[in-house]
């Protein structure tokens, strides 16, 4: 589409790491950059003015929660989700694939929905038994599309990606993804393959579906198996998308992930790279090195909710810790000082940590949003800083302050 560019302005010299803009057709994205996640058209406990007065440049939407929830046909007619939001922020739509594996397989496996490691425990996120038999699978995948349940009501509904598309073009984001199938990390070879060689057919009948004035996106799937990974970024690669993306199952540590990404990137050209569902603090960093240009996930503000508070390096924040504390603890009771004394998000210069931990204790709506406020503040002043690092020529040094 005409609207659609990106410009690559800083190269760094001992990495894939870069610096760019991506021009949408609602704005521009200066990245690298981490894309805030609305599901249901809010990043929960805030409101667009709240995005915008923290610095966000987009966020993504859930093309399956929408459709199910108030309705992608109700929101176009109502305007388009940036009217219905009140947001003019460039928006990201997903597939509505990602539901094969989070109604799927994930709930069978019961594994981890985001950035899940099977061999690492990340954030509490693990399950004691993973590789069990889990919850029961709601969806059915054939080469035809994707049949589920609704998670709301139980009725039943099909996905192919013409439907995704439809949906996609209904909603009015800015940038969508191709209908695709996202695996378990405990899928085997021969399972995987199936889903990337579905994944590569709706990818064409994605291009020849969707609103041509949307950007789109094609992803990259293949699990942790490199001939799958090598086969499907030449296809996706060979296709006619306006940026790339890499989903899937990243493997069973984040060493794995780190593997993929190092045989994915020096395959692909210059169109953006998205990473599906990263956001941890040393992710971050580990995948802007290996050339990633923007991620999405829940992370930051999912743990702002269950009482997790980042923190800078300069004041306790390390790999170790996760760069958090956690607010629920009894030594924070009485302590007058902010969630970080080296922050200048409105959260820390306005309260304390005894005042914070008072309202989760309390379960005080105000404390959702004054936790979220302060980690997505957080996360978008790092990315300012690494685009800043790369276009000085730090970034090395900038990781190596945080991750030692």
């Amino acid at each position: 589409m005409a609207e659609f560019k990106f410009t690559i302005t800083n190269q760094d010299a001992a990495s894939p790491a870069r610096a760019g803009i991506i021009h949408t057709r609602a704005g521009d994205i200066k990245t690298p950059h981490f894309v805030p996640v609305g599901t249901l058209a809010s990043v929960r406990a805030l409101d667009s003015a709240d995005l915008d007065a923290l610095g966000a440049q987009c966020a993504l939407v859930n093309t399956y929660h929408l459709h199910l929830k108030p309705g992608d046909k109700l929101i176009k007619k109502l305007g388009g989700t940036h009217r219905f939001m009140n947001c003019a922020l460039p928006l990201f739509s997903d597939s509505g694939g990602f539901q094969a594996f989070s109604l799927g397989l994930a709930r069978e496996h019961e594994v981890g929905k985001i950035g899940f490691f099977p061999d690492e425990i990340r954030g509490g996120q693990t399950s004691t038994k993973v590789g069990g038999s889990g919850e029961k699978n709601l969806t059915k995948i054939t080469d035809n599309g994707i049949e589920f349940r609704s998670i709301y009501d139980g009725s039943k509904h099909f996905f192919d990606a013409a439907k995704s598309m439809e949906i996609q073009a209904n909603l009015g984001s800015d940038i969508i993804m191709a209908f695709d199938e996202c695996t378990s990390p405990l899928s085997d070879y021969d399972y995987t393959k199936t889903a990337m060689v579905r994944t590569h057919d709706w990818a064409r009948q994605s291009l020849e579906r969707y609103d041509k004035d949307q950007a789109i996106y094609g992803i990259i799937q293949g699990g942790y198996f490199r001939d799958l990974r090598d086969e499907s970024t030449k296809a996706i690669a060979a296709m006619p998308f306006d940026g790339i993306a890499i989903g899937g199952s990243l493997g069973k540590t984040k060493a794995d992930m780190h593997r993929i990404l190092e045989w994915v990137i020096p395959q692909l050209d210059e169109r953006p790279r998205h990473l599906l569902g990263i956001g941890e603090i040393d992710d971050i960093f580990e995948c802007v090195q290996r050339g990633i240009d923007t991620f999405d996930c829940v992370g930051p503000t999912r743990i702002a909710r269950r009482a997790n508070l980042y923190i800078l390096p300069g004041s306790g924040g390390t790999k170790k810790n996760k760069f958090r504390i956690n607010i629920g603890g009894a030594k924070y009771a009485a302590d007058p000082t902010p969630i970080d004394e080296n922050c200048e998000c409105p959260t820390c210069n306005n309260y304390s940590r005894a005042y914070l931990r008072h309202l989760y204790l309390a379960r005080e709506l105000s404390y959702f949003r004054l936790a979220t406020m302060h980690n997505l503040w957080f996360v978008l002043r790092l990315m300012e800083n690494i685009r800043e690092s790369i276009k000085e020529g730090s970034f090395a040094e900038l990781k190596g302050k945080w991750l030692g």
